[in-house]
Formats: structure tokens, C-alpha cells, sequence
């Protein structure tokens, strides 16, 4: 029997060379800007003079490299053991309001890394919330040191753990729960079973959430300079901004890149030869969840535990420090202007995106060989660069062959794209592999031209592909930090910008007011994401599906 699904290219779409030249060109086009900023990096930093290779040699320099990689790692250890348990329970247990957990620890992921290290600081810091409140009663005149590492990994675990969770939580409901009742057979315990038989099935899931984990560490920029822990991307900002010559910043950011291919490497090289899957994807729904009997509120208490951290916690600090600003008739800050700014500039880089991205995604899909595999890894990797390389990469470029465009809104929405296309490349994808060739090509048997095709069968056909693209792109935009710190116009300000400002100089008030009105934004998308019920994971950088970063 003939089956309706046709992911095979249609022979006649390969012969219309009209039709394959107008995809093909600016899909080349889309992976050249992408390579453009590591490129024009690598020379800038091979011009680089005998003094600022020393420099880059020097012991201060290998530490903060050290430093970096250690945060990466405990973020990432850390991260798995939160969500690993989080992902069971949510999907094989019988968690009371499971459907509710589900959903609630997935909202970290609205919240940017800058907007908890200044809940953080606002709570512990020397003259933080905690200390006003249990200082004068109890006689403590100082708490423990919350800068540093501590704060910095604590704050990237509870914000970053959803990465690992989304993708753990998809292969849970993939796996044969008659492998780990298998195991039970055989004499193990539950945690046995689960130990010796599930968890090393579930490793590739867990490796990939990892895999963003430790991208979106090496990448932070905003958590780590408010709680002064000192790490590349904060040694590069400060580089940048402190001296004229500006080649040993290039030079770091080549560090910082080696270091983000390297994590890919290790990612593609875990995944071995193995296979991990089982018989049956229905075999949960028959077999029932897993009775946690003694262990259902001690699990219970754990969820509440890490949403109340996670998101709880931070959005009644921020919203404590919002009314005592206005208790205060203390001067907020205006949020129409950087609002406004925020709004533009994400759905100017949502729209770039998406146009940049659907000819990628339509040589990927209608035309399969070693050219258009080789497209998909230059125009992915763009996820894998930290934005304040990308940013610098672009000043460097702008100032020397482009200068009309330095610091202008034109280029922000570039470096934006460079960053944020693999979310929309792999948003339209999963939806074009979805139109059979052959609809496309009986429309064209009538006498229909590409772009007539295009607006009158794919796009319509594709359009939640599309609409979840632009959706992925803005969420990840506004909240975009040092990108916009570097390349923003003069006098543009935005959401991010203005939080960030405020809270490194200690205004906790004023930044309290933006911070809500960001969090609020990035909910309403990721509302909108799950309601369309789209396919949201964190594999979406090595498989093609829809990451969030």
C-alpha cells in the first residue's frame, strides 16, 4: 500500500533549474554571513601583534579560560542532576499534578541569565533583601559571599536545567518501559532497573541537553558579570571596552570559539555507534505510570523546591522591589522607549530570520546531497558562537569595510540572524518535510511559477512552521545581551540593555519594572509556542528540530 508521506525530492523540481537557482542562491548567501564573523575574527586575530599573543599566553589569561571551562561543567553536572529526576517524574510517575509540573519547569527558560543574577544580588548581596530582614533581628551584620562562582553556577543551573529536562522528558516518552520492567525481572530494584537499564538509554538526551547547557554557559555574558565572576565573555567585554588595540579581545574570542567546537565535538563523538531505542512507544500508555507510594510528597516537595528557586522566587523579588521603588516615589525608568526598542528589533530580526532561513531549510529538504549537508552545519553553527563574539567579530568588520552601518540598526539585525537562524531553520524545516514534493510540482505542471507556488501552496502549508520560526527568533532576541550591548545604534536602548544597566550600578528599583515587563514577554511566546503545541527541544542544534536558547 502507497504510503502519503513523500520526503523524497520530486525528480522535476531537480530539473527546473529556474526554480532550483532561486533557492540555491541566497540559501548560499545565508551560510556566507554566517561565516563571515568567525572568519574576519580568525584573520584579525592572525594580524594581531607579537605583544598581544604574549599576552594571550600569559598564566592570567589560561585561568580565565580554566575558569570558564569549570563554570561549563558544573553548570552542566549540575543542570543534569536537576532534570534527569525532574523528566521522570513529570513523564513515568504518578505525580500529583503532573501535567502542572510539566509545564512550570519549563519557565526558567523565559527568564535571561542577567535578569536572575540581578535577583540574586537584589536578595543576597551585602544590602540585599535577606539582609535587611534577618540582619537586625538575628545579629547578622554580613551573609556568605554570593559573587564569584557560587552565585554564577547557582543562578545558570536554575535557568539553564529546562535545556536537559525538554530533552530528557522526549526521550522518556520514547523509551520501552518493558526494558526497565525487564530489569526488575531479572532481580533489581526500581532504582536498579532504572540505574542499570534506563539511564544508559537515556545518555544521547542527556548529552544533548548538555550540549546546550554548556554552549549557553560558555556564551553568558550578563549573569557573570553581575556576580563578577570573571570569564571569557567578561574578559573580552572589558578588553574591548578598556583599550585601543583590540586584537588580544580577538584573540580571546578565537579561545572562546575553540572552546564551543570543541563542546560540539565531544557531543558527536558520545553519541558512538549504539542504538537506543525500544520496541514500542505505546508501551507507557498500557503499562501505567510508576507508583512513587512513600516517595510521592517527598517528590512533590522537590518540584516545589526548584519552581519556587526557579521562578517563584525571582518574580516576587523583582516584584518586591517594584513597589518599594514606587513606594519610594523613587524615579523609575521610562519602559515605553525600551519597549518599544525591544519590540522593533526583535521583529525586524524575526523576519530577517525567517527569509533567511527558508531557503536553507528548502535546499535541505528538496534538494539532499553533500552541498546542502555542508550548508546546514555552517548556517547551525551560528547557534554555537557566544553573541559577544559575534558582535565583535562584526564592529571589527563594520569599522574597517562597512563603515556606514557601524552601529546601526542594520547590523544589530544581522548579527541577530547570524546567531538566532538555526532556530528558524529547523522551525521550517519540520513543517516543509511535512509538503509532498509532488503537490508543489502539480502546481507547477499548470503553469505556475515559483513564487506563485510558493505563496499559493508552501506557504500556506507551511505557515505554522513559519510562524513558529519567527515566534523562536524574537524570543531569543529579546532577551539578547551583549549583542546589543556592542552593535546598538546610539541612544537606542532596549528591554535588556536597560536591565542590565540598572542592576550593575545597583538599581534594583528601576530595574525591576523592565525585568517583569521582559520575563512577561518571553512567557506570552512561549505560551504561544505551547499552545500551538509545536515541537519545542533542545536536540533542535544536531537534529534539526526547534532549540531555544
Amino acid at each position: 500500500m502507497a504510503s502519503g508521506v513523500n520526503l523524497s525530492p520530486a525528480k522535476g523540481l531537480h530539473r527546473r533549474k529556474g526554480g532550483s537557482s532561486l533557492v540555491w542562491a541566497p540559501a548560499l548567501l545565508a551560510g556566507a554571513a554566517v561565516l563571515l564573523p568567525v572568519v574576519y575574527l580568525v584573520i584579525r586575530a592572525l594580524g594581531a601583534g607579537a605583544e598581544a599573543w604574549e599576552l594571550l599566553l600569559r598564566w592570567r589569561t589560561l585561568e580565565i579560560a580554566g575558569r570558564t571551562v569549570l563554570l561549563a561543567a558544573t553548570v552542566t553536572v549540575g543542570t543534569a542532576l536537576i532534570a534527569v529526576p525532574l523528566a521522570w517524574l513529570t513523564v513515568r510517575s504518578d505525580l500529583p499534578l503532573r501535567r502542572l509540573w510539566a509545564v512550570l519547569t519549563t519557565l526558567p527558560l523565559a527568564i535571561p541569565s542577567y535578569v536572575g543574577a540581578m535577583v540574586v544580588v537584589a536578595a543576597l548581596g551585602p544590602r540585599g533583601l535577606v539582609q535587611q530582614i534577618v540582619g537586625q533581628p538575628l545579629g547578622i551584620e554580613r551573609l556568605p559571599e554570593v559573587y564569584g562562582f557560587p552565585g554564577a553556577a547557582a543562578t545558570l543551573m536554575l535557568l539553564s536545567f529546562p535545556y536537559v529536562l525538554l530533552s530528557v522528558r522526549g526521550a522518556l516518552w520514547g523509551l520501552d518501559p518493558a526494558l526497565e520492567e525487564a530489569g526488575r525481572t531479572l532481580g533489581y530494584s526500581r532504582w536498579g532497573a532504572f540505574r542499570r537499564v534506563t539511564l544508559p538509554l537515556l545518555r544521547p538526551a542527556i548529552v544533548a541537553g548538555g550540549l546546550l547547557v554548556a554552549l549557553y554557559t560558555l556564551s553568558d555574558f550578563g549573569a557573570v558579570s553581575l556576580l563578577r565572576y570573571e570569564t571569557l565573555t567578561w574578559a573580552i567585554y572589558l578588553q574591548y571596552e578598556a583599550t585601543f588595540d583590540r586584537a588580544v579581545a580577538a584573540a580571546l574570542s578565537l579561545i572562546l570559539i575553540l572552546m564551543a567546537v570543541t563542546v560540539l565535538g565531544l557531543e558527536a563523538w558520545s553519541k558512538g555507534r549504539g542504538h537506543y531505542y525500544g520496541s514500542s512507544a505505546r508501551a507507557f500508555l498500557q503499562s501505567g505510570p510508576v507508583p512513587l507510594g512513600p516517595w510521592r510528597w517527598p517528590a512533590v516537595a522537590f518540584c516545589l523546591v526548584v519552581v519556587a528557586f526557579s521562578v517563584a522566587l525571582p518574580l516576587a523579588i523583582l516584584g518586591y522591589w517594584l513597589v518599594r521603588g514606587l513606594a519610594g516615589s523613587e524615579a523609575l525608568v521610562s519602559l515605553l522607549r525600551p519597549a518599544v526598542g525591544s519590540v522593533v528589533v526583535a521583529s525586524l530580526a524575526a523576519a530577517a530570520a525567517v527569509v533567511a532561513a527558508f531557503p536553507v531549510a528548502r535546499v535541505m529538504t528538496r534538494f539532499p546531497g553533500p552541498l546542502s549537508g555542508i550548508l546546514g552545519v555552517v548556517t547551525y553553527s551560528g547557534f554555537a558562537l557566544p553573541g559577544i563574539v559575534v558582535a565583535l567579530a562584526l564592529v571589527f568588520f563594520s569599522v574597517r569595510f562597512a563603515y556606514p552601518v557601524y552601529q546601526s540598526l542594520s547590523l544589530l539585525v544581522f548579527a541577530y540572524v547570524v546567531l538566532f537562524l538555526a532556530p528558524a531553520i529547523g522551525a521550517i524545516k519540520a513543517s516543509l518535510l511535512q509538503v509532498s514534493p509532488r503537490v508543489e510540482e502539480a502546481a507547477r505542471t499548470v503553469g505556475a511559477g515559483p513564487w506563485r507556488v510558493f505563496a499559493r501552496v508552501t506557504l500556506p502549508l507551511a505557515a505554522p512552521g513559519f510562524l513558529s520560526a519567527g515566534a523562536l527568533v524574537f524570543l531569543v532576541t529579546v532577551k539578547e545581551l551583549p549583542a546589543t550591548l556592542l552593535l546598538s545604534p546610539p541612544g537606542f536602548k532596549t528591554l535588556a540593555t536597560t536591565v542590565w544597566s540598572a542592576s550593575s550600578a545597583g538599581f534594583f528599583a528601576q530595574a525591576a519594572a523592565p525585568a517583569l515587563l521582559l520575563v512577561l514577554a518571553s512567557g506570552v511566546v512561549m505560551a504561544f509556542l505551547i499552545a500551538r503545541g509545536g515541537k519545542v527541544s533542545s536536540q533542535g542544534v544536531t537534529r534539526g528540530d526547534v532549540p531555544i536558547r
